[in-house]
């Protein structure tokens, strides 16, 4: 029996389905013939522990290093939008073993760069260490036309090795909180009470009842000393002397210096003194031992004093200190990598006979914190953002990019002004164009194209990341202008001065023409249908995009950006003959491809319908009738016979704006000039005194007063 599915049914069906695709493909665990590339002698693998996904590669019971991959650790955005899938091999040296690509959607690879030159830069990733700064060009070997996915690449495998090597041991963590500084600047004068009472010096009490307490209930209960529960066993004080005010408060300022002059980098002083029946240091210590009484200890390290770091306070110099029969300084070597201004404490060790050969411990804790006005605190290294790193090394690129978008801008505004100069506004524009193709086009490989669209679209759909798109900062300054420029003016300023393959076609329209190649034109009537073409190319790559974002990649080498651009025309034949036979069309009907096949300017036009200007000026009633001259000059076929301009078409190239102004070629200019002349020969032959530029008959700048004007919008 046949099912039938509803429409409904179906379309969900398709919806479900193409927001699988857009999640992407699930991670694999990979396997021990993965890692044999990096790690030949590989036998096994074995989980490891630690926030970052690892494993363990083992020969036999050997440890070789340790595999991962890099989308559970460090998952950059790509061109794509999407991370470069790799597994990354790292041995007990923290050298890089292997570099391999599990996956990616790279658009640029996709169709276009043979994928091998994406594994061999890869590869060329090993042997370098994980600390090492490498960087595309230098280090390794750039891809031409695949510069974002190769920095991306690269930065994915060197930061999540560095995280892994740092996890496991083998560097210190990049990332970890600087210890804090002594502010040795900070100096108060204090007694010993002011220190006791403010926390500069910290206090552990204990009484002989305290410590028989502590032993109930162990073989050394019954082996009390019998003294009064409430006296003292040990009044122990503890400080930390490297900070001034209790190292020169307690020691003198001479001691005190002497001390740290003592003390190398990292090393810190601490003092220990004490009264009461109990001795820290105890009677069994000698020469060349260890303090088997006292250990400090910070976090889950444990710190251990011999003879040797220790000295004795001959004297203290503070006021008010009580007497003290043990006073004593202890140094804190620099491999400790002890942090003052995280809490520590000194534990004192108390023994007790259990039996004629038996004895039993008991530790008890001071705990100190250093007062927080005696220290310097630094926030934790932030790992720094891929696009930060980008930027600041295209810095050059930015600052040409951003005078060339300034210039433009000026040209925008200033717009009424130039085209009024054709020998100023002609050179002008050949010239952008001239820098369009080569600065942003072959150099900076800054092609726009429909793909960012797809891509942009996707993104908002599920999971919008900004990185992805600062990664190129050439495209995200483009695109940012764009979109400005959008809104203001449409979508003419892209596509008739910022688009590469768009300047080349008119460049050459304009050799052309030079060299009088005929032009031919279609009958505006098939020219107006034909511009539907473009959208419903952009259409269906979208609907193909709900199904696979990297097919539609693959059609939407219908724009031959790629290869006339981004490749600079080092592609298979069928790519270059399809682009080069485009440029060949554009020769004798300009901008062909812009007007009927682009479908990154039909999407660039849609938005374009929310512009806020309309600056480009039309003789009302003149214009369209009974006059042709600016429908019949514009190069892309944007006006309508009737005279009106069609903005979503309208390359903003401004060459009616020039005819708009020239009393040689427009009618209504035509006629304003005639009447002015017509007024000088009138004041002229009736005597009259004023007298008016000699060069009031060229029109174009001549200071038109007092002679009546056509209605203008």
């Amino acid at each position: 029996m046949s099912i039938r599915r509803s429409p409904l049914l179906s379309l969900l069906s398709i919806w479900l389905f193409g927001l699988l695709m857009l999640l992407g493909p699930t991670v694999q665990a990979f396997e021990l013939s993965q890692v044999k590339a990096g790690f030949p002698d590989a036998t096994r693998l074995a989980d490891v522990e630690g926030e970052h996904p690892a494993k363990a590669v083992y020969a036999g019971d050997t440890l070789l290093g340790y595999a991962f991959e890099t989308d559970d650790i460090a998952p950059i955005p790509a061109y794509s939008g999407r991370p470069i899938s790799m597994l990354v091999g790292i041995d007990l040296e923290a050298h890089i073993t292997q570099a391999t690509i599990l996956g990616h959607e790279e658009p640029i690879m996709l169709v276009g760069i043979p994928e091998q030159r994406l594994v061999d830069y890869a590869d060329a990733h090993a042997p370098h260490h994980v600390n090492e700064r490498l960087r595309v060009g230098e280090n390794l070997d750039a891809i031409s036309g695949a510069t974002v996915t190769v920095i991306v690449l690269t930065e994915t495998v060197m930061r999540s090795a560095r995280r892994v090597a740092a996890e496991q041991g083998l560097i210190d963590d990049p990332l970890a909180t600087p210890p804090a500084e002594v502010r040795y600047d900070v100096f108060e004068s204090a007694d010993w009470e002011t220190l006791v009472g403010d926390g500069t010096i910290r206090r552990l009490h204990l009484t002989h009842g305290e410590i028989d307490e502590a032993f109930v209930g162990t073989p050394a209960e019954g082996y009390a000393s019998g003294q009064d529960a409430d006296s003292t066993f040990i009044d122990l004080y503890v400080t930390y002397l490297n900070a001034p005010t209790a190292g020169r408060n307690l020691l003198g300022d001479i001691v005190y210096e002497q001390l740290m002059e003592r003390l190398d980098e990292g090393e810190h002083a601490i003092g220990v003194m004490a009264q009461g029946d109990y001795s820290f240091k105890g009677s069994g210590y000698v020469r060349g031992g260890i303090f088997d009484r006292i250990e400090a200890s910070q976090g889950n390290t444990n710190i251990a004093f011999q003879d040797s770091d220790h000295r004795r306070i001959v004297r203290m110099a503070v006021d008010g200190a009580p007497r003290l029969t043990e006073r004593d300084i202890f140094i804190i070597r620099d491999d400790v990598e002890f942090d003052p201004g995280e809490p520590w404490e000194l534990g004192l060790l108390v023994r007790r006979a259990a039996g004629p050969l038996e004895t039993e411990f008991v530790r008890f804790n001071a705990h100190y914190s250093i007062p927080e006005r005696f220290i310097e605190r630094f926030e934790p290294p932030v790992e720094e953002a891929l696009w930060v790193q980008v930027w600041r090394d295209r810095t050059f690129q930015i600052a040409v990019l951003g005078a060339g978008l300034a210039v433009l801008t000026a040209i925008m505004l200033f717009q009424d002004v130039l085209v009024r100069y054709p020998r100023v506004f002609a050179p002008l524009r050949v010239g952008f164009l001239i820098y369009t193709v080569v600065f942003i086009g072959w150099y900076s490989l800054a092609q726009l194209s429909v793909v960012n669209i797809l891509t942009f679209i996707h993104s908002l759909m599920g999971g919008f990341s900004w990185e992805s798109f600062l990664i190129d900062p050439m495209m995200f300054i483009l695109w940012s202008f764009v979109a400005v420029t959008l809104l203001m003016w449409g979508r003419g300023v892209f596509c008739g001065w910022l688009c590469p393959f768009g300047a080349m076609q008119e460049l050459i329209n304009k050799v052309a023409r030079k060299i009088r190649v005929p032009q031919y034109e279609l009958p505006f009537a098939v020219h107006e249908r034909l511009w539907a073409l473009k959208y419903i190319i952009l259409l269906a790559l979208f609907a193909v995009s709900l199904h696979s974002l990297g097919q539609a990649e693959r059609y939407a080498e219908v724009e031959p950006f790629k290869t006339a651009v981004t490749m600079r025309f080092q592609r298979e034949w069928a790519f270059l003959l399809y682009a080069l036979g485009l440029l060949a069309i554009s020769a004798f009907t300009h901008k062909a491809y812009c007007r009927y096949i682009c479908p990154l300017g039909a999407g660039l036009a849609i938005p374009a319908r929310l512009r806020l200007f309309d600056w480009l000026k039309r003789h009302r009633g003149s214009c369209g009738t009974p006059c042709q001259i600016c429908a019949k000059e514009c190069e892309v076929a944007a006006i309508h016979p009737d005279g009106r301009i069609n903005a979503n078409e309208c390359h903003y190239c401004l060459d009616c704006q020039v005819t708009y102004h020239d009393d040689r070629r427009c009618p209504p200019m035509v006629k304003r000039r005639k009447r002015y002349e017509k007024a000088v020969r009138a004041s002229s032959k009736n005597g009259g005194v004023e007298t008016f530029p000699a060069d009031a008959a060229q029109g174009s700048q001549a200071k038109l007063q007092r002679i009546p004007t056509l209605q203008e919008e």
